[in-house]
């Protein structure tokens, strides 16, 4: 795990940082695993634009990962480590001693022939799956769920951890990643370890045409604009309009809080997170 840089023969390598992919075991998943991915290009189910400057990019096959964790008691052996499309961590291929196999997140410091399990007795050992409560203080975790069986939500991206920092009653308290305390229900599982991919976070492009090979598609700043496609076009010369920065319809776009007051989960938020 790591990354690579280029020599400058073109202006797209110059500045280009990718990875070395020398944790890759295979560039082939197992197609039983996968599945179709239809992009969206940013429209929901009614044809109607929702998410800004996405569209086209290279065509995806879905990998199926297990954020459940719900086979018990059976040990698997880790048989490839692989690329995911999908996510910006990297994958790991199980075959579980009854014959099935899954994918997992691929924690760091595992490797191929290394054996982890799902169980509340388990080593406290990257890969190994235990609930919220049967895990000592100070050990970091990833692909914690928020509701008993309902599979994994946070932490999840590369390089991601939260750490178990107290327990008290039935709720375990972790520090997440953006530095917020919160409780969780100590009988939700977590994955011992911390995401592995961490040089993800030094790549660096190089050049726009990989970010359209992502589906990504070009930003335009509001300022480039006239009048009538955004608040803080028009003017002469440069210009942001005498105002605070604002979304296309007009709403802030920097520290305007849009969370709901009334969600059931901000009580389990001890501290929030920090600026």
């Amino acid at each position: 795990m790591g990354t690579k840089r280029f020599s400058a023969v073109t202006p797209g390598r110059r500045f280009q940082i990718a990875p070395d992919f020398a944790e890759v075991t295979t560039d082939r998943p197992l197609r039983a695993l996968t599945g179709p991915l239809k992009g969206t290009g940013g429209r929901n189910n009614l044809g109607h634009r929702t998410s800004r400057h996405m569209g086209g990019g290279h065509k995806r096959r879905y990998r199926m990962v297990d954020f459940r964790r719900e086979k018990l008691n059976v040990s698997a052996k880790v048989a490839t480590v692989e690329y995911d499309p999908n996510r910006t961590c990297r994958i790991a291929l199980l075959s579980y001693a009854d014959g099935e196999k899954r994918y997992i997140l691929a924690p760091d410091g595992l490797s191929v022939g290394d054996v982890v399990v799902a169980s509340d007795t388990a080593d406290i050992r990257p890969g190994n799956n235990l609930r919220l409560e049967s895990i000592p203080l100070g050990v970091q975790v990833h692909n914690v769920e928020l509701k008993v069986g309902a599979g994994a939500q946070m932490c999840r991206a590369a390089g991601a951890f939260a750490q178990v920092m107290a327990k008290e009653g039935k709720y375990v308290l972790l520090r997440l990643p953006s530095g917020e305390l919160r409780q969780v229900l100590g009988q939700c599982r977590a994955t011992i370890g911390q995401v592995g991919n961490l040089d993800h976070e030094n790549e660096i492009l190089g050049k726009a045409g990989r970010a359209r090979w992502m589906g990504w598609r070009p930003q335009v700043r509001g300022t480039a604009m006239n009048p009538i496609d955004h608040p803080h076009g028009g003017g002469e010369g440069r210009t942001k309009g005498g105002r605070h920065p604002v979304s296309p319809w007009g709403k802030p776009t920097k520290g305007y809080k849009t969370r709901s007051r009334k969600k059931p989960s901000n009580r389990f938020i001890v501290k929030r997170r920090e600026k």
